[in-house]
């Protein structure tokens, strides 16, 4: 094994571990704080939230799944009332989504308790330098970006 496949998988490894602990560090406060609704359900409301006439075109397009699939995450938002259909004059046929006063609400606790993340996070990022932020955002950015891509032929086949 070369040098650079040995840096490749200390490098994957890595990532590996650090979801993992990730996931076992704030998964839990995450479902004590949102015991009644799905991770994805949470990530489907923050997503209408950020996005301009969200539909299910995007909504499966931003989760990685079928159109199908994401019609099925909205009809449970729908029917838990976090969610309401609309539509726009200039196009009758699309349905679109927003927050419900309750949709909002939950995006406004998720928001936070990110928030509260990120606080707790902020002592390692303090360490870094300027350079070293960019070295790994551009590596994230590329290997992110290969992933999409790959993703996207998947879903397309």
């Amino acid at each position: 094994m070369t040098n650079l496949q040995q840096n490749q998988e200390q490098i994957m490894t890595s990532l590996t571990d650090l979801f993992n602990k990730i996931d076992a560090y704030y998964k839990p406060q995450m479902e004590a704080e949102f015991s009644n609704i799905s991770l994805s359900e949470i990530e489907t409301i923050e997503f209408i939230a950020k996005t301009p006439y969200p539909n299910v075109t995007k909504l499966a397009h931003h989760l990685y799944m079928t159109r199908g699939a994401a019609s099925k995450i909205a009809k449970k938002l729908l029917k838990k009332n976090l969610v309401e259909s609309y539509q726009i004059p200039q196009n009758k046929k699309e349905i679109y989504f927003r927050l419900t006063k309750e949709g909002q609400e939950i995006n406004d606790r998720h928001e936070s308790l990110h928030q509260k993340f990120s606080e707790k996070d902020q002592v390692i990022f303090d360490e870094l330098t300027d350079e070293s932020v960019s070295n790994i955002l551009e590596f994230l950015n590329k290997y992110n970006n290969h992933l999409d891509s790959a993703i996207r032929n998947n879903i397309e086949k």
